[in-house]
């Protein structure tokens, strides 16, 4: 057995211009017996008739504060307005006692400043009230 040695005149390999495909197949292969096994579980065979119903608002129940923030930023507990922030605290505190606790939805006017609102969020999250909500209008048709 001899060894043989390249000519170095001889140049490079030339290029091999196509594409392996094999391992694409492969791949491609294996997806299709996933999604083969898979396609079956998803789809229910059990053919049913689910009700129609439309959504119905649900009324603000009676339990729920209601605090409202009107343009000038000035605070509102139900029709009451509050002389300052301090007192928005004290009625939060009593209301973050209650058992069940009652909701605490925000009425913000939509020319309010953020800040009038967020101090409300902030009192209100101080004082431990666990559910807040925003009342808003639903947009126009």
């Amino acid at each position: 057995m001899a060894i043989q040695f390249r000519d170095p005149g001889a140049g490079e390999d030339p290029l091999i211009a196509s594409i392996n495909t094999t391992p694409l197949v492969d791949v491609m292969l294996v997806l299709l017996i996933i999604f083969l096994i898979t396609i079956p579980v998803v789809n229910s065979s059990i053919a049913v008739n689910l009700p129609r119903e439309q959504n119905q608002q649900r009324d603000a129940q009676q339990e729920n504060v209601i605090v409202t923030v009107d343009a000038t930023g000035a605070t509102w507990w139900f029709e009451t307005r509050l002389p300052d922030a301090e007192s928005l605290r004290q009625l939060l505190v009593k209301i973050s006692a209650m058992q069940p606790q009652p909701e605490l939805h925000i009425r913000g006017d939509v020319r309010a400043d953020y800040d009038a609102i967020g101090r409300v969020v902030l009192a209100a999250q101080q004082a431990g009230i666990a559910r807040i909500g925003f009342l808003t209008e639903p947009p126009p048709r």
